[in-house]
């Protein structure tokens, strides 16, 4: 009786060894641990040379400082708000000139500090759209934003007279009245009358 409780004991011990081995196995073949993926800036969606304005939104990031990485936006006055620095004047500045500002400020605070600062979303540029259409009012500005553009995100409405579409543009103080051909356009004709727009224009659809 005691060799037979002896061998079940003898048994037992063998099973959790041979589990706690095939464990430890288990886990050196998951290899080490992988450290978190780097999140990547935001694309910007403004070339280098625009000029930030009230309503845009940033993404600033400061490097190997994340308390002050964030994305904000453009206040109706033209600042932002950010840590330690309070308000930051940002509107009329290109993206690298608001970056060296803010670089420049929290050398006060910060050893070399390298700024970024990406636009992710223009809103302080904006056209036009009135008239037979099925979004009037304002729109946002995209880069490169041609008239064609506009009106297929405006939309028409069945009663819309697209012989008479044009494009009212404001010129040395002097206001222009810029005819589109929306049929010739969408035929591939008249091309030069697919006008880039610009902050300001208005498009009218009677």
């Amino acid at each position: 009786m005691e060799g037979k409780m002896k061998l079940g004991i003898f048994l037992l011990v063998a099973v959790l060894a041979s589990g706690a081995s095939a464990q430890a196995n288990a886990k050196a073949s998951d290899g080490p641990a992988k450290p978190d993926k780097v999140q990547s800036e935001p694309a910007s969606v403004a070339g280098p040379d625009y000029k930030i304005g009230a309503d845009d939104t940033l993404h600033i990031s400061v490097w190997k400082e994340p308390d002050l990485t964030e994305t904000l936006p453009v206040r109706p006055d033209g600042k932002i708000s950010m840590p330690l620095l309070n308000d930051v004047a940002a509107a009329g500045l290109t993206p690298s000139e608001l970056a060296d500002s803010i670089s420049t400020k929290l050398k006060k605070y910060i050893s070399d500090p390298r700024v970024t600062v990406v636009v992710t979303a223009m809103n302080s540029q904006k056209i036009y759209v009135m008239g037979e259409v099925t979004h009037t009012g304002p729109m946002a500005l995209q880069p490169n934003m041609t008239v064609l553009q506009a009106l297929a995100t405006a939309g028409f409405t069945q009663f819309a007279n697209t012989k008479g579409i044009y494009v009212l543009r404001m010129d040395s103080g002097k206001q222009q009245k810029i005819p589109v051909n929306y049929r010739a356009l969408i035929k591939g004709e008249a091309i030069d009358q697919n006008l880039v727009l610009k902050p300001g224009d208005t498009v009218v659809v009677p």
